[in-house]
């Protein structure tokens, strides 16, 4: 198999000066080549001293319709590489990326940069997903002076929840989520989650469990009954726009509950739940599970849907 890294954004995100720092690491350096695939030329290049040093060729393809297997394997067989960086256009269809079948990729990345991501949100969803969607890591950049970094990385968790959402200053990282932020009071006995709060709770869950352990939550969820799920447990939560209309997912943690067998798959409910950390098999180690203090069975809400545009 031979090993692929995707680096994708739009123009002037930063993927080229991320890609340049990685080849300089200690850490990512191998015997044999590297060939970079250049979908687009920004205003930075790549070091010729550097690209020598790291034993790394370069070469620009610059329609998405030359993005063929046959072409990357034409590619393969002329320079050899060991393993393949390719610097997609981010505006192509992420759809569009075709490989060898022997191709792997082992890690794929998306640059944002921060004082443009807005626009590209508001006008570009749709392309800004289909990268977001599959990267294990997402690096917004230049975050200097800006406010609602909080907002964006909501917005990048509904699309992608599992991905690592990082935030570059000029001086470094910035830990841009903090408690006096979120839309409720952590200091409650019971913590009321509206529409809003049940979202941003479900997503800052992932990363800030510790904030909720042996806390109790209260929210009005739908019920999910997974098929071969453990008798006593369901998944109360709600369905999500994450991206457009089209781009629905439903988010929610497994339940313990010891009436879960009597309810009705889809009806609608209010919980009360305790909030610990367990591991569970879906989750592929730890994470959030709820245990039920009271479930009742309650009216839709007005807005069924939560959206975090």
């Amino acid at each position: 198999m031979k090993s692929v890294y995707v680096i994708n954004g739009f123009l002037e995100s930063g993927k080229t000066e991320f890609i340049t720092f990685t080849l300089g690491q200690p850490y990512f350096q191998i015997k044999g080549k590297t060939l970079i695939l250049l979908c687009e030329e920004g205003e930075n290049e790549y070091d010729e001293a550097l690209l020598k040093r790291s034993r790394t060729e370069i070469e620009l393809i610059e329609d998405v319709e030359d993005f063929t297997a046959s072409k990357l394997l034409e590619l393969e067989k002329k320079h050899k590489p060991d393993r393949i960086i390719i610097e997609w256009n981010g505006m192509w269809n992420a759809k569009e990326m075709k490989m060898p079948w022997h191709w792997k990729v082992e890690q794929q990345i998306t640059t944002i940069d921060a004082t443009t991501f807005p626009m590209y949100f508001t006008n570009m969803r749709s392309l800004l997903a289909e990268m977001v969607r599959k990267s294990e890591l997402i690096i917004f950049n230049r975050c200097d002076g800006i406010e609602e970094l909080n907002v964006y990385r909501r917005n990048i968790k509904a699309v992608n929840a599992a991905a690592d959402v990082v935030f570059e200053g000029e001086n470094g990282e910035i830990d841009e989520l903090f408690e006096e932020d979120l839309p409720y009071d952590l200091s409650q006995d019971v913590i009321v989650l509206d529409n809003q709060g049940y979202g941003i709770w479900y997503l800052d869950s992932m990363d800030h469990l510790e904030r909720y352990i042996g806390k109790k939550i209260e929210f009005v969820a739908m019920v999910l009954k997974p098929d071969n799920f453990p008798k006593g447990y369901f998944v109360p939560g709600r369905m999500a726009m994450t991206c457009c209309a089209d781009d629905m997912a439903f988010l929610g943690y497994a339940c313990e509950f010891a009436g879960a067998g009597a309810l009705k798959q889809k009806e609608w409910v209010k919980v009360t739940a305790t909030v610990t950390k367990e591991y569970w098999e879906d989750y592929k180690g730890e994470g959030p599970i709820l245990h039920a203090v009271s479930v009742e069975k309650t009216k839709a809400p007005k807005e069924e849907i939560i959206s975090f545009t």
